[in-house]
């Protein structure tokens, strides 16, 4: 019997871990900050742990209720998502509890490249979670890096992402440039649009679809208002997995310029189905994308950086991305190397 404690925020990013790995385990045990509604024949157990830490007396209430759960369950091995103050407590909980479990972290940008800088407690807490796990994955070798510039001793951090089914869609192509990043301040939606102002008076037959949603999407829809492109923009919302995939197909353009970001699965799935990606400078982009051959590299987001998106040839572009995909962009192909760490744990 092999059991897993699997311990995440209550969000879609665990949910999908758990999907990718789940088959390798005979149980998995859930440990989520709140309560959720997953079902699955797989979990055994959930529990739903305060882990703030506004309010110090919950330090100490929050290491024994993950030290009871560490002694009830007994796992074989603990895998935590995401470097927060859940991860913190519960290694706490694990050197008090005495027990011998092998932790795995994967993180998820975010926790090393901005937690560190908000202040000296979130950077101890960051380095503390990096001193005392036992196998490491992130989805972006510069974020890697960063983990063993925090870190005091060797990482050997595993690159591995959440991947992506290949979905095989019969579809023309359509002059759409699609954007699906969520509606919030990192995203820069409004830039893609005011980028789109300028291309559309080149290329009127062109559209731009603006799918997800956040709380700019009522400023978003003002601002494509003032610019008269009432006609050319559409905005869908959130959209099931089908739809989504069936945007990506119809669209020749996937466009994403965030303020920071690692490996985006919006951007495998792009690449999957044939969208030339026109994504901003950043290091992650960089790992999948070569700029002006399978994508453009967008330096200044002021000028209209969708032009350079038509000087590609997107057959081309499309078969080098979905190469890259198969190689290391499938569930597949990342879930492998999981069950690499797994075995390699359970074997010691």
């Amino acid at each position: 019997m092999k059991k897993l404690l699997l311990i995440g925020s209550n969000c879609v990013h665990t949910f999908n871990y758990f999907h990718l790995v789940k088959r390798y385990f005979d149980e998995v045990v859930l440990v989520t900050d709140e309560e959720h509604d997953v079902l699955d024949s797989k979990i055994s157990n959930c529990y739903y742990v305060n882990s703030s830490l506004k309010d110090v007396k919950n330090y100490s209430k929050a290491i024994q209720s993950y030290k009871e759960i560490l002694k009830t369950e007994k796992p074989d091995v603990i895998h935590i998502q995401q470097i927060s103050t859940y991860s913190f407590l519960m290694l706490r909980a694990l050197k008090r509890s005495r027990l011998k479990i092998p932790v795995v972290l994967t993180t998820w940008g975010s926790d090393v490249l901005i937690l560190p800088d908000k202040g000296w407690v979130f950077k101890k807490m960051v380095q503390y979670v990096l001193n005392h796990c036992d196998r490491y994955t992130t989805d972006a070798q510069f974020v890697a890096d960063r983990m063993q510039q925090l870190a005091k001793k060797p990482l050997n951090t595993i690159i591995a992402n959440f991947g992506i089914n290949i979905v095989d869609i019969e579809i023309e192509k359509e002059n759409i440039i699609y954007s699906n990043r969520l509606h919030k301040p990192l995203y820069r939606i409004d830039k893609i649009i005011l980028a789109f102002h300028q291309f559309v008076q080149q290329h009127p037959d062109w559209k731009l679809v603006v799918g997800a949603s956040g709380t700019e999407t009522d400023s978003l829809k003002e601002l494509t208002h003032r610019l008269n492109l009432d006609e050319e923009v559409t905005f869908i919302g959130w959209v099931d997995p089908a739809i989504n995939s069936k945007m990506y197909a119809k669209s020749k353009i996937w466009v994403s310029i965030p303020e920071s970001d690692a490996t985006s699965i919006s951007l495998l799935e792009a690449m999957s189905l044939g969208c030339v990606p026109v994504v901003i400078d950043l290091p992650a982009n960089h790992e999948w994308i070569q700029h002006q051959k399978n994508g453009i590299i967008v330096q200044n987001i002021e000028t209209n950086f969708l032009e350079e998106a038509l000087t590609l040839n997107i057959e081309e572009a499309a078969s080098i991305n979905e190469q890259i995909i198969r190689e290391k962009g499938t569930k597949e192909v990342n879930r492998m190397i999981y069950f690499g760490i797994y075995d390699q744990l359970l074997m010691c």
